[in-house]
């Protein structure tokens, strides 16, 4: 079956092609990043109507790069939800509309199990089962996955996700929108211990997490160096000393993630782990988990922990993980294809209501 894979949860447009039989044979993303830079944020009127632009030739340079044709598509997966309102719109009107001229089925897809499952996407892919930490926009959970469609939240962040502290971190220090990528290759030129910042809930004996005391711990910073060195209103700290900070800030947050990688693995008994969404693209995450261990207990001898990481290709949003996940839980019997026609979108979704829809059915 080729199944086509639509992406418009936020600021990206992905339209992919995946087939059960050959794997992955088109992805095409277009990325907002730059549109959206000039106002320091996501603007979600700016992003839907871009998106509208993008759907069509996107899915034309998919069906080119798979040498297919429209008639060749099978099922048609679309983001449902959680995302921006609109933007969530924008890609299901479309996937309906081209069904339904089409004739053929779609499958709503949640967009936190494209993410959850896109490491599969990898030449070396996990087994089931896995922990599986999810830093994704506005998300960051701990998940005990089982198989596919079997999810359990063990634990997630009560405040800021990852990400959002990222970004908002890098606005305190004057990069531009979106600034995690900047702050983490900053961070490699920054001395370690020149600031040490707190690791929130890093001892809470449980999985949940907070990172927006940790953004106030930069501020406090960033204000009190300024006024150290003298430094007028607005003026930039100098490059070495916003480097050691983007270091220190960046270790900050890898220590709690690590910290509570290894309580999951040790509540749960599994010795894999799985990363994904767009933080799982950041070098001292990776070499982090990458060489992660457990000790089950004082006297016993720490194991080794298998991660995986999504191709980079994948940690951001795109259609190839939508694509993906639709034509599993078609495969595997958790969800039938549905007749193209009356469709809603989902802006706020928890991946727990898609396990109950599941049990339900």
């Amino acid at each position: 079956m080729l199944i086509l894979g639509i992406e418009s949860s936020c600021d990206e447009t992905g339209i992919a092609l995946y087939d059960t039989e050959r794997g992955l044979v088109a992805n095409q993303l277009h990325t907002q990043m730059a549109m959206h830079a000039e106002y320091g944020g996501v603007v979600p009127e700016l992003a839907s109507r871009d998106h509208i632009r993008r759907l069509v030739p996107l899915t034309q340079a998919a069906l080119g790069e798979a040498h297919a044709d429209y008639a060749d598509i099978d099922a048609i997966a679309y983001t449902q939800g959680p995302g921006l309102g609109g933007a969530l719109l924008a890609g299901a009107a479309y996937a309906n509309g081209l069904a339904l001229a089409l004739g053929k089925p779609v499958l709503p897809v949640h967009h936190l199990e494209g993410h959850l499952l896109s490491p599969l996407l990898a030449e070396d892919k996990p087994a089931f089962p896995f922990v599986a930490l999810l830093v994704s926009g506005g998300h960051t959970q701990f998940m005990a996955v089982r198989g596919f469609g079997d999810y359990e939240l063990l634990g997630e962040t009560v405040d800021d996700a990852v990400g959002e502290a990222f970004d908002k971190t890098g606005k305190l220090l004057g990069l531009r929108y979106p600034a995690g990528a900047e702050l983490s290759q900053l961070a490699k030129l920054g001395q370690p211990e020149k600031f040490h910042f707190p690791r929130p809930m890093l001892h809470s004996k449980d999985l949940q997490m907070s990172f927006s005391g940790l953004k106030t711990a930069i501020l406090t910073a960033v204000e009190k160096t300024s006024a150290e060195l003298g430094l007028p209103d607005d003026a930039p700290l100098p490059e070495a000393t916003r480097n050691d900070i983007c270091r220190a800030f960046q270790d900050a947050v890898v220590d709690v993630l690590a910290a509570k990688a290894q309580t999951a693995l040790l509540q749960t008994g599994f010795r894999r782990l799985v990363v994904a969404g767009g933080v799982g693209a950041n070098w001292k995450l990776r070499e982090t988990l990458g060489s992660l261990k457990v000790q089950s207990h004082p006297k016993a001898a720490p194991e080794a922990v298998r991660t995986y990481f999504p191709p980079l290709a994948f940690c951001t949003d795109n259609g190839a993980m939508i694509a993906f996940a639709g034509a599993m839980r078609l495969q595997h019997g958790i969800q039938a294809a549905q007749a193209a026609g009356a469709f809603d979108v989902k802006p706020r979704w928890a991946l727990s209501e898609l396990m109950r829809g599941a049990k339900a059915a």
